[in-house]
């Protein structure tokens, strides 16, 4: 790890006076001596909330840093959620790296000439993030494409970076009290991981080829095609597409889009997703999402950047959906049950007890209308009864309920009265008589029998 990395680490966590954002930390007294000399640092408490200075901290620090927060953010099961809210406001505003860079990642790519391998580059990035860049291209057939191509030398600013996060994450264990709760050197661990699969891009190509074909010819969503003859490692290259932003609601409803249709096929898509394929695009902030308007009144989403993909088990989705028509029905003994044959809760807790703490949680959000209930808080809330009954956390489904908060908070902006139970519940009641009754029985009991014979 590099001192010279280190002494600014400790000089951006004294600007923003980190010293203060664990009281029971212990040892601290480096950066507040740094703090003592820095100017402004000592008033920095009255303007800025925790969470500001944290996701200020992070934005300063660079790019990997800022990616960590990004995916720590999803972890509301270990923060508090003053800091997971401001966490989600990390954005990737990272400035593109130069043109000639990206060209000679090309050519030394392709082993060629980069007007051998495209008709046409555009030297000016689409797009900038902390991992790669995007860059609009016309293949040598004439077909428009976009390419994203790996900052130049990134494995090696990641691999130091995490050294340096594993050095913050044990020192904290060892001078924080609640380090265990918190994980530290785990969470570090899980971020290693992701960001190593973010940066390969076949792995990217082969996650946008499967929701292409999980959606081929739907009304509700087109997934661009990925053209895997010149993807490689550290390059993608993606058909191009052309749309509004979802993001720009005001151009939306200027040109006459059905946006109540367009909140319904955004939940559609989700429940689809969840729980036909198991297999979800788990990164579907605005910035990813395009809208097809050229027939205003059947809009189509168009998604970009499969960087980040989650799958879900079967009985993580049985889980799931019992759970969600015990909510819809107030069935909060249905919901204790679930939780203790799961075995995500101890087989002795007590089922009456875990009901009881259940329906303090629900009870007052039936008190809201239909089109008030956020899904995605009940899930975070019904996670935190759980964990005072000791349940084990499920990794898997935090990649899920991000994905909730963001379908559910696109679907409210773009359509106000959407009423997500009204939307979820006959599919949910559909899915569940597909898996549970008499045909999906015979089905698998005769798929059991096959197996057995042969």
């Amino acid at each position: 790890m590099s001192i010279f990395r280190a002494i600014k680490v400790v000089r951006v966590f004294a600007r923003y006076r980190m010293d203060t954002f664990f009281p029971a930390l212990r040892g601290i007294f480096i950066i507040k001596l740094f703090a003592f000399f820095t100017p402004g640092a000592w008033s920095v408490t009255s303007q800025y909330t925790r969470g500001e200075r944290l996701r200020l901290v992070l934005e300063t620090l660079g790019p990997i840093f800022i990616k960590f927060g990004q995916i720590i953010s999803t972890r509301r099961d270990l923060l508090p959620p003053d800091i997971a809210d401001e966490l989600v406001k990390l954005q990737d505003n990272v400035p593109p790296f130069p043109s000639e860079a990206a060209l000679n990642i090309v050519e030394a790519t392709y082993g060629k000439k980069w007007q051998e391998v495209f008709a046409e580059f555009s030297f000016a990035p689409l797009a900038s993030a902390s991992i790669a860049q995007v860059h609009a291209a016309t293949l040598l057939t004439g077909e428009e494409v976009v390419v994203k191509i790996v900052r130049p030398a990134l494995k090696k600013t990641i691999t130091k970076d995490i050294k340096l996060l594993y050095f913050l994450a044990k020192w904290v264990k060892r001078l924080l009290r609640d380090s265990k709760r918190l994980r530290p050197t785990e969470v570090v661990a899980e971020f290693e991981k992701t960001i190593f699969d973010e940066l390969d891009m076949l792995r990217e190509g082969a996650n946008a080829s499967q929701l292409r074909h999980n959606f081929h010819n739907s009304p509700m969503i087109y997934v661009p095609k990925v053209y895997f003859e010149l993807t490689r490692e550290n390059i993608l290259v993606l058909e191009r597409i052309h749309g509004t932003r979802i993001s720009d609601i005001a151009l939306l409803k200027k040109s006459g889009v059905d946006m109540e249709k367009l909140a319904r096929y955004g939940v559609e898509i989700f429940m689809n997703q969840v729980f036909r394929d198991s297999f979800f695009h788990a990164d579907m902030h605005p910035g990813n999402i395009f809208v097809n308007i050229k027939d205003p009144e059947n809009p189509q989403y168009c998604a970009i950047d499969f960087g980040i993909i989650g799958m879900l088990s079967e009985n993580d989705l049985n889980y799931l959906a019992g759970n969600f028509l015990a909510f819809f029905n107030r069935d909060y003994r249905r919901i204790a049950t679930l939780h203790i044959e799961s075995g995500w809760v101890p087989s002795g807790t007590n089922a009456l007890d875990f009901e009881m703490a259940v329906r303090t949680v629900c009870e007052p959000i039936f008190q809201k209308s239909l089109n008030e209930i956020s899904f995605a808080e009940v899930l975070i809330r019904l996670f935190q009864t759980a964990r005072r009954f000791e349940m084990q956390v499920q990794p898997q489904l935090l990649l899920l309920q991000k994905t909730l908060f963001n379908i559910e908070g696109l679907g409210r902006e773009l359509y106000p009265d959407l009423d997500l139970w009204d939307t979820m519940k006959p599919f949910l009641e559909k899915w569940m008589r597909e898996r549970m009754g008499i045909k999906a029985t015979l089905k698998k009991l005769f798929k059991t029998l096959m197996t057995q014979i042969k």
